[in-house]
């Protein structure tokens, strides 16, 4: 699940090496485009070892074993590991390819997904996905029924994550940026030897579209010393209890943690495009945008876009 962003530019190599250079080569601009307006997904590299039994990352073939509807355009589909009492081999900002052949395609569509399961559960991987208008990939993953197969690569590393390397960890997440950041969190929360304090600033469109809001409550109220949630909505409801708005300098300077130039902080971001280029800030051929984190003060080292 994911909002609009660009592919990123490791995993095209990754995809390439799967055996379609010519597919990269030939449509690198409109490519990386379509591919994160369906599901963002860390950088990454091939990583870890060991999807499913035998210890190998390659092509794996998952059954779909349910399929829940969260909201209006996002399912939570769960797919069954070959051995149950297998472990996927997932870690910290890790992610999969998921693959489909279109009928008379010539080229399988290829997108990146973060699983949002617990890592210690066996047997199973879960992904979040948003149907987007048009969406090949995440129109064909909403299609599928339980029994349904569906054949991915993976796991696939992205940022390479250390426990306890920093004090403060804030995510800023829009929309369906918020899988990595689950991810995140989940995993920082279950390990018994992490202390790191976690700040997430999810932004969305409407009420609806507060995602995983459940899991992250349990979170909030079992973590309280070590995780704090703030929401805002563009488009809220009447009466909803969110602040109406986007994620604006002014919200980021509020709620962000720790030292901004110390090594003990961090700034994770996810989310779409336009978000990422205010946030973040963008550069260009002819052009350059300075974002907001820059000018409150954080250097390029102390921020990760996913």
């Amino acid at each position: 699940m994911s909002g609009i962003r660009p592919f990123p530019r490791k995993t095209v190599a990754a995809v390439a090496v799967i055996g379609v250079v010519g597919l990269c080569a030939a449509r690198k601009s409109s490519f990386r485009n379509e591919a994160f307006a369906e599901s963002p997904k860390p950088c990454g590299v091939p990583g870890n070892p060991g999807f499913g039994p035998g210890g190998k990352m390659g092509f794996h073939t998952l059954r779909l074993e349910s399929s829940q509807q969260v909201n209006d355009n996002t399912k939570r589909l769960r797919f069954q590991l070959s051995d149950p009492a297998t472990n996927a081999g997932l870690s910290l900002t890790s992610f999969i390819l998921t693959f489909h052949k279109p009928k008379d395609a010539w080229f399988p569509v290829i997108r990146p997904y973060t699983p949002i399961n617990n890592f210690d559960e066996p047997g199973y991987i879960e992904l979040l996905v948003k149907k987007y208008p048009n969406g090949r990939a995440s129109g064909y993953l909403h299609s599928l029924q339980p029994g349904d197969t569906l054949k991915i690569r993976g796991p696939m590393s992205g940022y390479k994550w250390k426990t306890n390397e920093f004090e403060h960890v804030n995510l800023i997440a829009g929309g369906a940026g918020i899988t990595p950041m689950y991810q995140l969190i989940q995993g920082m929360l279950n390990n018994p030897d992490d202390k790191s304090k976690i700040k997430l600033i999810f932004g969305v469109n409407t009420d609806k579209d507060l995602v995983m809001k459940k899991e992250l409550d349990v979170f909030e109220q079992k973590f309280p010393d070590r995780l704090k949630v703030v929401y805002t909505v563009s488009d809220p409801v009447e009466g909803s209890p969110f602040t109406k708005g986007k994620i604006t300098k002014e919200l980021l300077e509020k709620e962000l943690m720790g030292p901004k130039d110390s090594k003990t902080t961090k700034v994770f971001l996810c989310g779409p495009l336009a978000m990422e280029a205010a946030i973040f800030g963008s550069k260009g051929w002819t052009s350059s945008q300075k974002g907001v984190l820059e000018e409150l003060g954080y250097t390029a080292d102390r921020i990760h876009k996913f």
